[in-house]
């Protein structure tokens, strides 16, 4: 964002492109005077300065294969204290990663033949009340025996998990599950209106649950 106001400044003016942006001329000014003279940065933000350039080294000297945790472990051989998270952070960030081996693990494949309901909340999931509007997914988690799929689902409203299952496979059931178990907790009424929004994944009839609306008895 601060880019793009970088670009366009000279053509339309900061205030104006402000006034479009989600942001306050006084956040980019801040900014500015921030990157002109790092000193004004705070604490986390010179020492994440630091950590980059740390973790880039590593990573380069290393061939590009390190993922989180061998860089995380040999940074801390090297004497830096950092935790893992911070190193996770800061390499998202960065959009750099390590090598995984084996074949890629994808959870939901998009099927363009499958009938695809409306976008009901138009991207937009900030909702003034509970149980207005729920967002599910699935991951999946690599272990000795094999991967482990865990079906979630939001209440936007406060980003709370509602529902959650775990399962060995990635089959339909468990992610309707955690639907289920969302409505059993929270019992949502007719009158709120509650639609239920999920990805376009077609893995195991995913696309079963796909994005729906329902009403519920209270």
């Amino acid at each position: 964002m601060v880019g793009f106001i970088d670009d366009q400044r000279g053509k339309h003016g900061v205030e104006p492109i402000c006034r479009v942006l989600p942001i306050a001329p006084s956040t980019y000014y801040d900014h500015l005077a921030k990157r002109a003279d790092p000193a004004r940065l705070s604490d986390r933000a010179r020492r994440d300065a630091t950590l980059r350039r740390e973790i880039e080294r590593v990573w380069e000297e290393n061939y590009k294969v390190y993922g989180v945790r061998k860089v995380w472990r040999q940074l801390v051989r090297e004497g830096f204290s950092v935790a893992r998270c911070t190193v996770a952070r800061l390499m998202r960030d960065m959009d750099i990663r390590g090598i995984i081996r084996g074949k890629p693990h994808r959870t939901t494949i998009p099927d363009k033949k499958a009938p695809c309901p409306l976008d009901k909340v138009n991207r937009e999931f900030r909702v003034p009340a509970p149980n207005m509007l729920w967002v599910s997914d699935f991951t999946y988690v690599a272990t000795w025996t094999g991967f482990v799929y865990v079906a979630f689902v939001i209440d936007a409203y406060a980003r709370k998990i509602v529902g959650w299952r775990v399962s060995t496979s990635a089959q339909t059931g468990f992610v309707l599950d955690a639907l289920e178990q969302a409505v059993h907790d929270r019992r949502p009424t007719k009158a709120m209106g509650l639609v239920h929004h999920s990805d376009r994944g077609s893995q195991g009839g995913n696309n079963r649950s796909s994005q729906h609306r329902r009403s519920y008895p209270v």
